[in-house]
């Protein structure tokens, strides 16, 4: 049995808050996700080009078992910077792992690349994570071109113009007795976004003739790849799942691991060289659930993170959304 959820977001998890830090003008942004007290956090990395700080010591074998923070960022590998200013906020408020001889956040982080779109000199800093932080908040979560997906773009097998905007999307479960699962998504694949439910591509690459979505498996499979060699590293997915569950280490990896088939259920193709796609899963309560179970919701989950993206995103940067192509 599963029910609705009042913002249909990763904040209808108790404790869980949400801070944008969004910049029109460079086009460029990130988010943060701020955890309540001992929280646990597992990872999954499958895109070929990841960009990432602190993701080792979510390996269930290392010491560090909570995390304060989760930081997504636009800006590429610049982008990392803005988790110093999320660490500063964080000791500003007294949290972080205790040393003795002081607390230190621990604030794992992953970028996606927008610097085809706005200005490629203008990235988040330590200042945009710090004022992400102090814009956190449960209830309900701005989605679209905000924070981290302020810059997000699907689609780019015929060329950056040729493109979707897309942005920032949010959904959230509850299953059995008071277990919620929510998901956040940062949408910047290369590949074109498929709706499981009619098959039908909701966002993409885009004919610049006729303006319609062409298929791009189809078209790179045709192609061999070839056209793809000068887009590495230019993508990635990033996302964020939370539960109330009671999870340790593994069973959090787990969770990230089985909620990457949301992301292979709406995007095609995914997970390629060209995306650093990038799942993080956070266990914050004490309600009980299998990993299991809780993973296979949070793919459904994510799916619906990933159309909420596109739904929710504003034409920006010469770039048209979704609902500006309805006929596409």
């Amino acid at each position: 049995m599963t029910k609705s959820m009042p913002h249909n977001a990763i904040t209808d998890v108790p404790r869980i808050k949400v801070g944008h830090f969004t910049d029109l003008n460079a086009l460029t942004g990130c988010t943060v996700v701020i955890c309540p007290k001992g929280t646990t956090c597992g990872v999954d990395v499958r895109g070929g080009a990841p960009g990432t700080r602190e993701l080792a010591l979510l390996d269930p074998t290392c010491m560090v078992q909570h995390v304060n923070a989760i930081l997504l960022s636009g800006g590429s590998a610049f982008g990392l910077a803005a988790a110093d200013g999320v660490m500063r906020w964080l000791e500003e408020h007294g949290q972080g792992f205790d040393t003795g001889v002081a607390k230190v956040p621990i604030v794992p982080a992953a970028i996606l690349f927008d610097l085809a779109i706005g200005r490629a000199d203008v990235r988040p800093d330590s200042a945009a994570g710090y004022a992400a932080c102090a814009a956190a908040a449960a209830g309900p979560v701005p989605q679209g071109n905000v924070g981290a997906g302020t810059g997000c773009t699907v689609g780019k097998l015929m060329g950056f113009k040729q493109a979707t905007k897309t942005g920032i999307g949010s959904a959230s479960r509850q299953i059995g007795r008071g277990v919620i699962v929510g998901a956040l998504v940062a949408l910047n694949a290369v590949g074109d976004v498929i709706d499981p439910g009619t098959q039908r591509t909701v966002a993409g690459a885009r004919q610049p003739l006729t303006g319609r979505f062409i298929n791009s498996l189809e078209f790179a499979a045709g192609t061999l790849g070839q056209t793809l060699a000068s887009m590495a590293g230019t993508n990635t997915t990033l996302a964020i799942i939370a539960t109330n569950a009671t999870l340790d280490k593994a069973g959090a990896t787990k969770v990230a691991q089985m909620a990457h088939d949301g992301l292979a259920r709406t995007i095609r193709p995914v997970h390629t060289h060209l995306d650093g796609d990038t799942v993080f899963a956070l266990s914050t309560g004490k309600a009980t659930a299998a990993a299991g179970i809780v993973g296979a919701v949070a793919a459904e989950v994510l799916a619906e993170a990933v159309l909420a993206a596109v739904h929710a995103a504003e034409s920006l940067g010469g770039l048209p959304a979704a609902r500006d192509l309805k006929d596409a």
